[in-house]
């Protein structure tokens, strides 16, 4: 039985403006993935453990830019909603720093959605 009334997810927010080979974006979305339920299983564990038993459920999401990215960054730190934003090591395809990823949660649907709602599907 479900603890919580709510739909709890993940989102993963990527970058479009910046090419990236398909393991390179998919390692990105990982980091992402990983980085945000370690944030949100800090800030309420109760949350991450129902996201796991509940399938952890996520979806992908593109932005068109880095600046784009950082302002949806800085709303969901101003909403409190756990997230973690991710930079590249730059041991690869991209110059050390480049800033790749968001990801948020697992977290309240309810409080996601009026921040993700109006993004694309990657």
């Amino acid at each position: 039985m479900a603890v919580f009334a709510e739909e709890i997810k993940q989102v993963i927010i990527v970058r479009k403006d910046i090419k990236m080979g398909i393991g390179k974006l998919a390692a990105q979305v990982g980091h992402a993935a990983v980085m945000s339920y370690l944030e949100a299983s800090r800030e309420n564990d109760k949350i991450a453990e129902e996201w796991l038993k509940t399938g952890g459920k996520k979806i992908v999401l593109k932005v068109e830019n880095e600046e784009s990215l950082r302002k949806l960054f800085g709303a969901f730190k101003y909403k409190k909603i756990p997230c973690a934003l991710i930079t590249d090591a730059g041991l690869t395809q991209l110059p050390p720093g480049t800033v790749t990823a968001l990801g948020v949660g697992p977290w309240t649907t309810r409080e996601l959605n009026p921040l993700t709602s109006m993004l694309k599907l990657l």
